[in-house]
């Protein structure tokens, strides 16, 4: 396949995804657009982390209108979220590594 077309092929791509409303535009940052889905991914488990401990507190104070099913599973998508982030993290730092250790 010769540059042109792969030049093409990625002209048609990247239409078809502007045309979708999904990645980046081009004059942006290559890691910017990671940087801040990242950021973004952090401050949702950081949210249902807050959230679910609040649903707690307010549990053991008794507050009415909220369960203990609504507290378990609250805390549990929290826990899974920041399971997950872990794992990403340690993906990242692995990769780091891998690239760290690359010859140059």
């Amino acid at each position: 396949m010769s540059i042109s077309a792969i030049e093409s092929v990625l002209q048609q791509m990247r239409a078809a995804a502007a045309g979708s409303g999904i990645g980046a535009p081009a004059a942006s940052a290559p890691g910017a657009d990671f940087a801040a889905e990242l950021k973004r991914s952090l401050d949702q488990v950081s949210t249902a982390q807050d959230t679910a401990y609040a649903r707690a507190d307010a549990f053991e104070a008794g507050a009415a209108g909220v369960s203990l099913n609504d507290v378990m599973l609250g805390i549990q998508k929290a826990n899974v979220g920041f399971q997950f982030a872990v794992q990403v993290r340690n993906r990242l730092v692995s990769a780091y590594d891998q690239i760290m250790s690359l010859p140059v």
